[in-house]
């Protein structure tokens, strides 16, 4: 598929990152697909509001992906995150055993697929999710640099 085929996909997550901003959390936001295009799970980075360090955005689309279908292997779908995920998130698409990960913003400071490390393409790990990368890139940009030029309780 085309980059320009994952942009409802990618506006939804834009959605969800949206979300994220009255808790003053970094506005990620991100919704997995099963095999036939349906959103089977959403979420957006709760890390300020849960107190929790893995509560990013991929964790929480992913989980609730896991849950809806009943099973941890997530065969067929696909992660659809508006920042390129990390290395906690990268490597749980690995073992989630997504077919895919599809990005917004490149992150040139923490960015595992492809920027500061490839770990979705690491020929050592036993799947290789395929990466459709810079989906809606300038949306997603714009929305993190509007949150870090004004962070919470700074403005």
């Amino acid at each position: 598929m085309t980059v320009a085929a994952w942009a409802d996909a990618m506006r939804d997550a834009l959605d969800q990152a949206r979300l994220a901003l009255p808790a003053g959390d970094v506005p990620v936001g991100a919704v997995v697909l099963d095999t036939d295009g349906s959103q089977i799970g959403a979420g957006f980075n709760v890390r300020e509001r849960d107190a929790d360090p893995t509560g990013h955005a991929e964790l929480v689309a992913i989980r609730a992906a896991a849950r809806t279908r009943g099973a941890w292997r997530l065969s067929g779908c696909t992660l659809v995150v508006t920042l390129e995920p990390c290395t906690m998130c990268a490597g749980v698409a690995v073992l989630a055993r997504l077919d895919r990960v599809v990005f917004g913003a490149y992150d040139a400071k923490a960015g595992a697929v492809g920027s500061l490390w490839d770990v979705v393409r690491d020929r050592r790990l036993n799947h290789r999710p395929e990466v459709v990368a810079g989906v809606l890139a300038e949306e997603s940009s714009a929305l993190l640099q509007g949150f870090f030029a004004a962070p919470p309780g700074r403005a």
